[in-house]
């Protein structure tokens, strides 16, 4: 789905990939009117007090629950695996909110939801078109950086692997294609992309689908061989805090950051789709929403399964 998540798909998009099979649980928009009326107000106002601040806050706002939990002696969190740490940032914004939530109406909205809704709110704040969130869902209770490992598609993947990754979790190609908008907001580590800059494979040093002009600058944020965990990089250099379809026009410039966002390039569809994205900015927008929407429902706890965490950063005792 992330907070801050600068590596692939966890801006927004990694926020249900690393969860379980797709679920046909029934959420409904409105879950707290009655138990908490004032829980998406709270949410909305430690969000976007968060991203007064720090815009760049928007990039990460959205992930599933468990990447919350803190690791243990005795387990390796989702936060902790090698694709979200150390990515992920901005774990004091849920925090906040759960605080006040369990001041107001204790014990009833989930961490899982409280992410949820801030996805929401950044995606808003960002200039993104606003939305009704379903909600509903528990807390799991397990987090193993196992399953980052095995569920979040790599920035390096191509078309095909890009496909089936979303396809497994119940989403078609072009809500795949909707999705990796995602990265017109946000920053990444040089490590995401680097080897498409000096070691792309044994017979060019350089990707030949990268404008060579956007390579040269990249070089030079980016030195070859640099391992400082600092450096970061807008996924959109124009517009880098905008919720805006600016991303498919870099896509279609072969100024796509990752070799996941120049591949949707690869066959005269996906290329078709991209273009319609590019230059159709309220149609994007909408398709965003929807897929975001969707995307919400995969594998989620609700009814009795799960829990509500007190802290969402420990399971229950």
């Amino acid at each position: 789905m992330d907070l801050r998540k600068v590596n692939v798909f966890l801006a927004f998009v990694a926020i249900i990939l690393s969860s379980c099979a797709p679920s046909s649980a029934q959420l409904q928009v409105g879950f707290y009117n009655s138990s908490c009326p004032l829980a998406e107000s709270i949410v909305k106002e430690e969000v976007l007090k968060a991203l007064y601040d720090d815009p760049g806050l928007a990039a990460g706002l959205g992930a599933d629950g468990s990447v919350l939990i803190d690791s243990t002696s005795n387990n390796t969190a989702e936060k902790d695996a090698p694709p979200n740490n150390p990515s992920l940032r901005g774990f004091e914004i849920i925090d906040a909110a759960k605080a006040r939530l369990e001041t107001k109406c204790k014990g009833i909205v989930s961490c899982a939801d409280i992410l949820a809704f801030a996805a929401r709110d950044s995606v808003l704040y960002s200039m993104g078109l606003p939305y009704d969130v379903p909600s509903g869902r528990r807390d799991g209770r397990v987090s193993l950086a196992s399953e980052a490992m095995s569920n979040l598609p790599p920035p390096f993947f191509n078309l095909t692997q890009l496909t089936q990754v979303f396809n497994d979790k119940g989403l078609s190609q072009e809500e795949m294609i909707t999705l990796s908008g995602a990265h017109t907001i946000g920053r990444s580590h040089c490590s995401s992309f680097s080897n498409r800059l000096y070691n792309f494979n044994s017979t060019v040093s350089q990707d030949p689908s990268l404008d060579p002009t956007y390579a040269e600058q990249l070089k030079k944020q980016c030195p070859n061989g640099s391992t400082n965990a600092s450096i970061v990089v807008p996924m959109d250099p124009g517009t880098p805090t905008k919720f805006d379809s600016n991303y498919y026009k870099l896509i279609l410039a072969n100024r796509g950051l990752f070799t996941s966002d120049q591949t949707l390039m690869s066959t005269p569809e996906t290329k078709k789709q991209v273009q319609v994205n590019a230059y159709v900015p309220l149609y994007f927008q909408l398709k965003f929403r929807d897929a975001f929407v969707k995307m919400g429902k995969i594998g989620v706890l609700t009814g009795n399964q799960g829990e509500i965490r007190i802290k969402c950063r420990v399971i229950n005792s």
